[in-house]
């Protein structure tokens, strides 16, 4: 497994220059940003699989975990999810060494209707993020994607809900990225606080 890479433990220098938190914070959170440009730079499994890991110990609503990660880390797994990216990214995520589809079971497993789903999948790939960052790999969530296809193509039940296909790999150039997503190759900045936390209300 790979050490921790020494930009989570103080800002790096592109993040100091778009990035300031208002409040103390840990540099892992500042630090973990979602760009587009990858290296040809494999992953190894056991990296892989401990950001899988930490993702599958993100709580949840008593406890389902309703998350499911599809994994392509082949070439020919890689090929059937590029068929489901929209073109504007597959340009630059079939770069990428492993996409991971993310996507969460609608219902317990009792039957019941299961309205925590999407927000407890959601929380499982902070958990992931967080963990590549750890590693010193880079991650991307990507909603354009044709859900249908996706489905079609991985078999994947219709009672679970797609939400998002994952980049994870290593940062590369931002050259070699188009021109115009060169210029979008930075930490993007946060609202103020204040814009987004409310004591007691929301403010009219």
């Amino acid at each position: 497994m790979s050490l921790p890479n020494e930009n989570v433990e103080q800002l790096s220098s592109e993040v100091k220059e778009y990035r300031k938190a208002e409040h103390s914070v840990s540099p892992l959170f500042l630090n973990r940003w979602s760009p587009r440009a990858y290296s040809d730079r494999k992953i190894s499994d056991d990296d892989l699989y401990s950001v899988l890991e930490a993702a599958q110990w993100a709580p949840s609503s008593f406890n389902d975990q309703p998350w499911r990660f599809i994994v392509a880390k082949t070439e020919p797994q890689l090929k059937i999810f590029h068929e489901f990216l929209i073109p504007f990214n597959r340009a630059w995520a079939e770069k990428a060494p492993v996409l991971v589809l993310v996507a969460s079971s609608t219902r317990r497993e009792n039957g019941d209707p299961n309205g925590a789903h999407a927000f407890d999948a959601g929380t499982a790939w902070g958990y992931l993020a967080i963990q590549a960052t750890l590693l010193g790999l880079s991650t991307h969530a990507i909603g354009g994607f044709d859900k249908d296809k996706a489905r079609n193509l991985l078999n994947v039940p219709d009672d679970f809900d797609l939400h998002a296909v994952i980049t994870i790999g290593y940062r590369g150039e931002k050259e070699a990225l188009e021109k115009n997503l060169q210029d979008r190759e930075n930490p993007s900045t946060r609202k103020p606080l204040k814009e987004v936390v409310f004591e007691g209300a929301i403010n009219s």
